[in-house]
């Protein structure tokens, strides 16, 4: 018989996790699948378990959580030979590659069905060095919020949580000189920020990475030259509608490999978490997790049979 293992974070979504964690056992079972259950209680216990799940052989690990426990878990998975299929079930204040996958934060009873659906979607996953993530890298000041909301204020106002203290930050704004390798094509700039994207989906925006898409083996990668306040305004003021990858101020560029040197450190935002400090390496690993997705997501141009 198949075997899924559930690692779930019982404190993301008002302990969501916990609460749900009978029915999402039943729902595994209903999928054909011999399912148990591991609680995270500390950092990086996510991926110390998604890396003994995946050295036993399991068919399927679900991540339940936030961005954070599923940055974890691909943390576990992506290095192993033997890469069990992921399934996520977003119960965090971020849950953008969640979203990007299809599956609803607000129904948990359709993120359930798409569960129990088992229709799965290769994707892509990025490097950095010697970490991965599956959604979004970056480094530079507006990057660093990640760390600086405290978890009271993220429980209360959730996603505008960061956004309330973007305000705080953009008057500290400082830009640093980089020197970049983008698959060939090398460049220096002054520059406030740097985003490397694998999703559209970033920071609850859709638009922000337009043309990103986790199947093709590329990025997108975007960076904010030197601005002033009125001039981030505008560049804020484009994303909306994916506007400001046309602004004079923002860098987009297409590749698969990135060689980052900034002239000072800088903390490198992986999934919403602290990945390290550059210089930075970053490299796409095509089709690299089989993934559970909403299968309206599916890529007609790849083999997504249901398994």
């Amino acid at each position: 018989m198949k075997r899924a293992r559930l690692i779930y974070n019982p404190s993301s979504g008002k302990e969501a996790g916990r609460k749900r964690l009978a029915d999402i056992l039943i729902a595994l079972e209903e999928a054909g699948y011999e399912a148990s259950a591991f609680a995270t209680q500390k950092k990086d216990d996510a991926t110390k378990e998604a890396e003994r799940a995946s050295d036993a052989g399991f068919d399927l690990i679900v991540a339940a959580g936030g961005d954070g426990t599923v940055y974890e878990v691909i943390n576990g998975m992506a290095k192993k030979d033997n890469r069990p299929k992921l399934g996520i079930l977003p119960f965090g204040t971020s849950n953008d590659f969640a979203r990007a996958l299809g599956i609803s934060k607000e129904n948990f009873q359709e993120s359930l069905d798409v569960l129990k659906a088992d229709i799965t979607q290769k994707v892509d996953v990025g490097k950095m060095n010697q970490r991965y993530f599956i959604n979004i890298a970056g480094g530079g000041s507006l990057t660093e919020l990640t760390y600086e909301v405290p978890s009271k204020l993220k429980t209360v106002f959730g996603q505008l949580a960061y956004y309330i203290k973007g305000i705080e930050k953009v008057a500290q704004f400082k830009p640093y000189q980089i020197r970049a390798n983008i698959d060939g094509k090398f460049i220096e700039e002054e520059i406030m920020l740097f985003l490397v994207s694998n999703t559209n989906v970033v920071g609850g925006f859709d638009k922000l990475a337009p043309f990103a898409d986790y199947t093709d083996g590329m990025f997108d990668v975007l960076m904010l030259r030197k601005c002033n306040v009125a001039e981030l305004g505008r560049v804020m003021s484009r994303l909306i509608n994916g506007e400001h990858i046309h602004d004079p101020k923002v860098l987009h560029y297409r590749a698969k490999k990135i060689d980052i040197i900034p002239s000072k450190n800088i903390q490198i935002n992986l999934d919403g978490e602290l990945g390290g400090i550059a210089p930075c390496y970053f490299e796409v690993l095509p089709q690299h997790l089989e993934v559970i997705v909403n299968n309206k997501y599916v890529s007609p141009q790849l083999d997504n049979e249901k398994k």
